[in-house]
């Protein structure tokens, strides 16, 4: 386990021993996040078992066929994969799982990797807004949107789309050169069990109908998870893995830690200090103001604690809830920590990618400062002119 990871660990400890968080706010704390955590062990082990089944590698190879030899349809079938990946099964999985098939694909195709990492670095956040298990942030905001009448897809269906357009137009610009001419591909791997593959597709599928039909989220990925699993054990037991490898346990402690740290430091200030940072009014300015210090807190800290400081700010407004959301999932993508996704994809580029052929902080800066203010900002502005 990291540093970070017992530092936090540390703090959550302290918060609790100490009373500093009530007793009774923090049981409050549990009804409210418990589903959350279930989630993202359930997500988290579904992904995985959709790895161990081939899902991703037979997308993969759909994608460079339907590219038909052209480098910029194969962009375009990487950042398609990408998008639906962080739209179906979160940001995280888009990282870790993702990342490393990209980079297969460009070595099978003889195309560099740069374009294609770098996609999958800018879309693994910024198509993390549509539905609520895209992002652990938008699992935070929903259940407050529902309290107040209001349906996550219905909030945030306009801003995911101009944000995802919007995120396109300037990476088919960043990287015109790297993803124009043609390729040849070399054969891809074939997948052990085709029959496991379409099981694996069609149960993503009853999953995402499902998140999108507003189900409980927890229970849907916990039954698809359930489904999968046991296709797998009776078609390829010698694909089982045990369970507890499956979790990633440090992610989830921590994640569990911010939660108590950040509602500890609520009950001594942090709300009014967030209020005078990001304002409370509703006005173009005022929204502006939210976009930029939600933004400018996620780079700064990562964007799961900056949402979860600044949420006082904007609870039972969904306009406002809608404006965090935008700045704190297509916001951090500045620095190597403002979002796990990134770190996570990261780790992958240093395992799987070619060392004469990898993204440096450089470029990764480089596309963060001019993608993240034209992402926020449209989000913004398509969100002020429709409220």
């Amino acid at each position: 386990m990291k540093a970070r990871h017992l530092l936090v660990i540390a703090a959550a400890t302290l918060v609790l021993a100490t009373g500093w968080l009530p007793l009774g706010d923090a049981l409050e704390l549990a009804r409210r996040t418990g589903p959350i955590l279930v989630f993202v062990v359930a997500i988290t082990a579904y992904s995985e078992l959709c790895a161990v089944c081939g899902l991703f590698d037979a997308a993969a190879g759909v994608a460079v066929r339907a590219a038909t030899g052209r480098r910029f349809l194969l962009w375009l079938a990487v950042a398609t994969l990408a998008t639906l990946c962080t739209v179906a099964l979160s940001l995280d999985t888009t990282a870790v799982l993702l990342t490393p098939v990209v980079l297969a694909m460009a070595r099978r195709t003889g195309s560099t990797a740069l374009p294609l990492a770098m996609t999958v670095l800018a879309l693994s956040n910024t198509a993390s807004l549509l539905l609520p298990v895209s992002n652990l942030t938008n699992l935070l905001a929903a259940p407050d949107l529902a309290r107040h009448g209001t349906r996550y897809v219905a909030v945030m269906a306009l801003p995911a789309v101009v944000v995802l357009a919007t995120t396109l137009l300037v990476l088919s610009l960043l990287h015109r050169r790297g993803i124009s001419g043609r390729f040849v591909s070399a054969p891809g791997p074939r997948p052990d069990d085709p029959v496991l593959v379409r099981i694996a597709a069609a149960v993503t599928t009853v999953m995402v109908a499902g998140f999108v039909a507003g189900q409980d989220y927890a229970l849907v990925a916990t039954a698809g998870t359930l489904a999968l699993g046991a296709a797998v054990l009776v078609r390829r037991r010698s694909l089982v893995v045990p369970v507890a490898d499956l979790v990633p346990w440090p992610m989830l402690i921590t994640v569990a830690g911010l939660f108590v740290v950040v509602a500890g430091a609520h009950e001594h200030g942090l709300a009014d200090l967030a209020s005078r940072i990001a304002g409370t009014g509703s006005g173009p300015v005022d929204l502006a103001q939210l976009a930029v210090a939600g933004a400018v807190s996620a780079n700064g800290i990562n964007n799961l604690p900056a949402f979860l400081a600044l949420s006082p700010v904007v609870l039972g407004n969904a306009v406002r809830t809608a404006v965090l959301l935008v700045a704190v999932n297509a916001g951090p993508l500045i620095t190597p920590w403002g979002s796990l996704a990134t770190l996570l994809w990261w780790r992958q580029v240093r395992r799987h990618g070619d060392p004469t052929d990898q993204p440096g902080w450089r470029q990764v800066v480089g596309q963060g400062l001019v993608l993240a203010p034209l992402a926020v900002g449209a989000g913004t502005l398509s969100i002020t002119l429709v409220r």
